[in-house]
Protein backbone atom coordinates (compact mmCIF):
# COMPACT_ATOMS: atom_id res chain seq x y z
CA UNK A 1 0.00 0.00 0.00
CA UNK A 2 3.16 2.24 -0.03
CA UNK A 3 2.34 4.08 -3.54
CA UNK A 4 -1.59 4.80 -1.55
CA UNK A 5 -2.39 7.84 0.38
CA UNK A 6 -4.86 7.04 2.84
CA UNK A 7 -7.99 9.38 4.32
CA UNK A 8 -8.60 9.17 8.24
CA UNK A 9 -11.89 10.35 7.78
CA UNK A 10 -15.29 11.38 9.74
CA UNK A 11 -17.66 8.51 8.83
CA UNK A 12 -20.22 11.74 8.71
CA UNK A 13 -19.09 12.41 5.17
CA UNK A 14 -18.14 9.07 4.32
CA UNK A 15 -20.55 8.60 1.14
CA UNK A 16 -19.63 11.62 -0.12
CA UNK A 17 -15.48 11.00 -0.42
CA UNK A 18 -16.69 7.92 -2.08
CA UNK A 19 -18.70 9.53 -4.63
CA UNK A 20 -16.17 12.16 -5.44
CA UNK A 21 -13.02 9.40 -5.43
CA UNK A 22 -15.33 7.66 -8.14
CA UNK A 23 -15.89 10.88 -10.13
CA UNK A 24 -12.36 12.09 -9.78
CA UNK A 25 -10.64 8.11 -10.70
CA UNK A 26 -8.87 8.60 -7.55
CA UNK A 27 -7.90 5.02 -7.26
CA UNK A 28 -4.28 5.72 -5.06
CA UNK A 29 -7.00 6.65 -1.93
CA UNK A 30 -8.04 4.46 0.49
CA UNK A 31 -10.90 5.69 3.06
CA UNK A 32 -10.93 4.55 6.71
CA UNK A 33 -13.47 6.41 8.75
CA UNK A 34 -14.38 7.00 12.55
CA UNK A 35 -17.71 7.09 13.97
CA UNK A 36 -19.84 9.96 12.86
CA UNK A 37 -21.29 10.07 16.70
CA UNK A 38 -17.99 11.66 17.69
CA UNK A 39 -19.53 15.26 16.27
CA UNK A 40 -21.00 14.83 19.42
CA UNK A 41 -17.97 14.43 21.54
CA UNK A 42 -15.54 16.54 19.59
CA UNK A 43 -12.97 16.32 22.59
CA UNK A 44 -12.18 12.76 21.61
CA UNK A 45 -11.78 13.66 17.81
CA UNK A 46 -7.75 14.24 18.10
CA UNK A 47 -7.22 11.26 20.19
CA UNK A 48 -9.10 8.91 17.54
CA UNK A 49 -7.38 10.72 14.60
CA UNK A 50 -3.84 10.42 16.43
CA UNK A 51 -4.94 6.31 17.40
CA UNK A 52 -5.36 6.26 13.71
CA UNK A 53 -2.43 7.84 12.41
CA UNK A 54 0.05 5.60 14.47
CA UNK A 55 -1.62 2.63 13.65
CA UNK A 56 -1.73 2.71 9.97
CA UNK A 57 0.68 5.49 8.34
CA UNK A 58 3.71 3.35 8.23
CA UNK A 59 1.67 1.45 5.50
CA UNK A 60 0.97 4.29 3.11
CA UNK A 61 2.97 7.00 1.12
CA UNK A 62 1.06 9.77 2.52
CA UNK A 63 -1.63 10.38 5.38
CA UNK A 64 -4.62 13.18 5.13
CA UNK A 65 -7.44 14.02 7.44
CA UNK A 66 -11.10 14.45 6.20
CA UNK A 67 -11.86 16.51 8.85
CA UNK A 68 -11.99 20.22 9.27
CA UNK A 69 -11.56 21.54 13.03
CA UNK A 70 -14.79 20.03 13.97
CA UNK A 71 -14.93 21.44 17.28
CA UNK A 72 -11.72 20.48 18.30
CA UNK A 73 -10.82 23.61 19.32
CA UNK A 74 -7.14 23.53 17.73
CA UNK A 75 -6.69 20.30 19.50
CA UNK A 76 -6.80 18.41 16.23
CA UNK A 77 -4.30 20.57 14.55
CA UNK A 78 -2.03 20.13 17.37
CA UNK A 79 -1.78 16.37 17.21
CA UNK A 80 -1.12 16.75 12.95
CA UNK A 81 1.49 19.00 13.32
CA UNK A 82 3.84 16.44 14.84
CA UNK A 83 3.44 14.08 11.30
CA UNK A 84 3.12 16.94 8.91
CA UNK A 85 -0.01 15.97 8.17
CA UNK A 86 -2.67 17.88 6.21
CA UNK A 87 -6.32 18.39 7.11
CA UNK A 88 -9.59 19.98 5.26
CA UNK A 89 -9.17 23.38 5.66
CA UNK A 90 -12.16 25.13 7.47
CA UNK A 91 -13.85 25.10 10.81
CA UNK A 92 -16.17 22.15 10.03
CA UNK A 93 -17.81 20.00 7.77
CA UNK A 94 -20.52 23.06 6.78
CA UNK A 95 -18.14 25.08 5.47
CA UNK A 96 -16.30 22.73 3.00
CA UNK A 97 -19.84 21.03 1.99
CA UNK A 98 -21.36 24.96 1.01
CA UNK A 99 -17.56 26.35 0.03
CA UNK A 100 -15.99 28.61 1.85
CA UNK A 101 -18.00 32.15 0.47
CA UNK A 102 -21.55 30.58 0.50
CA UNK A 103 -21.45 29.88 4.11
CA UNK A 104 -19.71 32.92 5.04
CA UNK A 105 -22.52 34.68 3.82
CA UNK A 106 -24.69 32.51 5.27
CA UNK A 107 -23.00 33.02 8.74
CA UNK A 108 -23.28 36.83 8.43
CA UNK A 109 -26.70 37.17 7.07
CA UNK A 110 -28.43 35.01 10.03
CA UNK A 111 -25.87 34.03 12.91
CA UNK A 112 -28.49 31.88 14.10
CA UNK A 113 -28.33 29.52 11.40
CA UNK A 114 -28.49 25.37 12.63
CA UNK A 115 -26.79 23.48 9.02
CA UNK A 116 -28.22 20.01 8.55
CA UNK A 117 -25.99 17.85 5.42
CA UNK A 118 -27.73 15.03 3.64
CA UNK A 119 -26.36 12.77 6.59
CA UNK A 120 -27.33 14.58 9.62
CA UNK A 121 -30.85 14.72 7.97
CA UNK A 122 -31.14 11.21 7.70
CA UNK A 123 -30.03 10.39 11.42
CA UNK A 124 -31.51 13.66 12.97
CA UNK A 125 -33.34 11.15 15.47
CA UNK A 126 -29.87 9.16 16.62
CA UNK A 127 -27.90 12.24 16.14
CA UNK A 128 -29.64 15.19 17.51
CA UNK A 129 -32.79 13.95 19.54
CA UNK A 130 -31.17 11.41 20.98
CA UNK A 131 -27.73 12.87 21.05
CA UNK A 132 -28.70 15.95 22.86
CA UNK A 133 -30.68 13.56 25.26
CA UNK A 134 -34.15 15.63 23.83
CA UNK A 135 -35.97 12.68 23.75
CA UNK A 136 -35.68 12.12 27.83
CA UNK A 137 -36.07 15.68 28.28
CA UNK A 138 -37.69 17.27 26.03
CA UNK A 139 -37.47 20.51 27.92
CA UNK A 140 -33.59 20.58 26.23
CA UNK A 141 -35.25 21.39 23.03
CA UNK A 142 -35.79 25.39 23.88
CA UNK A 143 -32.29 25.10 25.86
CA UNK A 144 -30.12 24.18 22.54
CA UNK A 145 -32.15 26.05 20.06
CA UNK A 146 -33.99 28.62 21.65
CA UNK A 147 -31.27 31.51 20.17
CA UNK A 148 -31.65 29.44 16.48
CA UNK A 149 -33.75 31.43 13.81
CA UNK A 150 -33.71 28.82 10.83
CA UNK A 151 -32.33 25.71 9.74
CA UNK A 152 -29.97 25.89 6.70
CA UNK A 153 -30.34 21.91 4.48
CA UNK A 154 -26.49 22.17 2.70
CA UNK A 155 -27.82 19.66 0.17
CA UNK A 156 -25.30 17.17 -1.34
CA UNK A 157 -27.66 15.20 -3.08
CA UNK A 158 -31.27 15.62 -4.94
CA UNK A 159 -33.18 13.85 -3.35
CA UNK A 160 -36.40 14.93 -2.21
CA UNK A 161 -37.54 12.38 0.34
CA UNK A 162 -34.12 13.78 2.06
CA UNK A 163 -35.63 17.66 1.12
CA UNK A 164 -39.27 16.63 3.03
CA UNK A 165 -37.07 14.91 6.05
CA UNK A 166 -35.34 18.61 6.11
CA UNK A 167 -38.34 20.26 6.42
CA UNK A 168 -39.89 18.43 8.86
CA UNK A 169 -36.69 18.57 11.40
CA UNK A 170 -37.27 22.63 10.88
CA UNK A 171 -40.94 22.22 12.01
CA UNK A 172 -39.68 20.42 14.70
CA UNK A 173 -37.48 22.72 15.99
CA UNK A 174 -39.77 25.79 15.20
CA UNK A 175 -37.47 27.13 12.78
CA UNK A 176 -37.47 28.50 9.05
CA UNK A 177 -36.60 26.41 6.61
CA UNK A 178 -33.70 26.97 4.27
CA UNK A 179 -32.51 24.61 1.10
CA UNK A 180 -29.13 25.01 -0.50
CA UNK A 181 -28.36 22.70 -3.42
CA UNK A 182 -24.37 22.40 -2.58
CA UNK A 183 -23.52 19.25 -4.51
CA UNK A 184 -20.15 17.78 -3.52
CA UNK A 185 -18.27 20.13 -6.39
CA UNK A 186 -17.17 22.19 -3.27
CA UNK A 187 -15.58 19.36 -1.02
CA UNK A 188 -14.20 17.86 -4.55
CA UNK A 189 -12.78 21.16 -5.18
CA UNK A 190 -11.26 21.62 -1.79
CA UNK A 191 -9.84 18.10 -1.95
CA UNK A 192 -8.04 18.25 -5.27
CA UNK A 193 -4.83 20.14 -4.12
CA UNK A 194 -3.67 17.37 -1.64
CA UNK A 195 -5.24 14.20 -2.90
CA UNK A 196 -4.95 14.47 -6.97
CA UNK A 197 -1.57 14.00 -7.61
CA UNK A 198 0.60 11.39 -5.81
CA UNK A 199 4.60 12.49 -5.87
CA UNK A 200 6.42 9.26 -6.41
CA UNK A 201 9.28 7.96 -4.23
CA UNK A 202 12.30 7.69 -5.38
CA UNK A 203 13.94 4.08 -5.24
CA UNK A 204 16.42 5.10 -2.68
CA UNK A 205 13.47 6.47 -0.93
CA UNK A 206 11.20 3.21 -1.47
CA UNK A 207 14.46 0.95 -0.67
CA UNK A 208 15.24 3.24 2.91
CA UNK A 209 11.52 1.76 4.07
Amino acid sequence: MKDKVLVIACGAIASELVRIRKLNKWDHIDFQCLPPDLHNQPDRIAPEVHARIESQASHYRKVFVGYADCGTGGALDKVLANYEIERIPGTHCYEFFAGSNLFQNLADTEPGSFYLTDFLTRHFERLVIKGLGIDRLPQLKRVYFNNYKRLVYLAQSDSEKLRVMARKHADYLGLDYVCYDCGTTPLSNMLKPYLEQVPQLSDSKVNDQ
